[in-house]
């Protein structure tokens, strides 16, 4: 009876024995398969997917086989990692093990939108439009109730957001992502504003965004932007009228033909700082670091003028006699390659 009992017991070491191999052969196989991926795509997890889930789909759609042995290795190896929503990018050649490592690392494909120096709020929304891989909130919402759901209800979106690359994923709301441009601009600015030169003539750090717009505007040289907002400090100073075309465009929105008129310099919009002391009220477009450093940093000197070369740079002037001259010489006897400010780089598609 013993000798029988030891038998059993011996068969059944050697049967769970011969499981267990062929188990973790299995499990081998199914791990180092290839993806049946004839091209590269995107595999699309939804919020509250399971890895077992998505496995059997895959099956269901011949790109993998034995999900279930997959389904154990997560299970036993990587419960501990939750598996993110979004889209995974998936390459032939690739195998069922490196697929489980996306979703270990959450190696989730990321998208990104750059906003520019110089943008106004409307293009700003334009290309948040043109991000189809995002939630859109935005465009039910006027641009006082966007900024109420922003919490700055009252506070007008000109200026606010900081220019640069954001990156984001399929799914995310475009609020989120102007919140991220907001939350960077108050960072910024406030670091800015903490070193700051003394005896400037703004009352705010807001005041000082305004400036920074109409540096940001009138010049992409990257030495002339201490010089102009010097002659705009100095014009302030002295109650001298600024006299910036970019915000009489700023004024005139979408009837700006791309032609300025004396009719247009003399007509009484908020922004036409022609006809009104002081500055805007509100900045006239995204402001990057160097544009409000300038506005904090304004170079020293005497000059209240300035005109463009017509090469992107400009002739600045301590006199109106001396700006008069410089007038003729750049702007009557314009060039046919003119232009008042540096050849914008042009834009490359937001990438992924």
């Amino acid at each position: 009876m013993i000798r029988k009992i030891r038998k059993l017991l011996a068969l059944g070491v050697l049967t769970a024995g011969v499981l267990l191999v062929s188990a973790f052969w299995w499990q081998r196989e199914a791990l180092q398969q290839p993806l049946q991926l004839p091209v590269e795509q995107l595999l699309d997890v939804s919020a509250g997917a399971t890895p077992g889930g998505v496995l059997n789909r895959l099956q269901a759609e011949g790109v993998l086989h034995d999900a279930f042995w997959l389904r154990l290795y997560w299970r036993f190896n990587l419960a501990e990692y939750a598996l993110h929503s979004g889209e995974y990018r998936l390459t032939p050649g690739m195998t069922a093990y490196d697929l489980l490592g996306l979703w270990q690392r959450a190696e989730v494909v990321q998208y990104s939108l750059t906003l520019v120096e110089g943008w106004n709020f409307q293009q700003v929304r334009s290309a948040l439009a043109r991000q189809d891989k995002l939630v859109h909130e935005l465009d039910d919402l006027s641009d006082a109730q966007l900024m109420t759901r922003l919490g700055r209800e009252g506070l007008h979106p000109e200026g606010r957001f900081f220019p640069d690359t954001y990156r984001y994923v399929r799914g995310m709301h475009d609020l989120d992502l102007l919140k991220q441009a907001l939350t960077r601009m108050d960072e910024v600015l406030a670091q800015e504003w903490a070193q700051r030169a003394e005896g400037l003539p703004y009352k705010d750090p807001t005041q000082a965004l305004i400036m920074a717009s109409l540096v940001e505007k009138e010049t992409g040289v990257p030495r002339e932007r201490e010089e102009i907002a010097g002659v705009f400090v100095r014009r302030l100073r002295i109650g001298m009228l600024l006299q910036t075309d970019p915000t009489v465009i700023y004024g005139l929105g979408a009837r700006y033909n791309g032609n300025l008129t004396r009719a247009n310099l003399r007509e009484p919009t908020p922004y036409n700082t022609y006809t009104n002391a002081g500055l805007p009220p509100t900045p006239i477009a995204l402001v990057g670091r160097a544009a409000i450093h300038a506005a904090l940093h304004p170079a020293p000197g005497n000059s209240l003028y300035f005109v463009a070369r017509g090469d992107g740079s400009h002739v600045f002037s301590a006199s109106l006699d001396a700006h008069n001259r410089a007038v003729r010489e750049f702007q009557l006897k314009r060039r046919a390659d003119y232009r008042s400010s540096p050849a914008t780089p042009e834009l490359k598609k937001d990438s992924q």
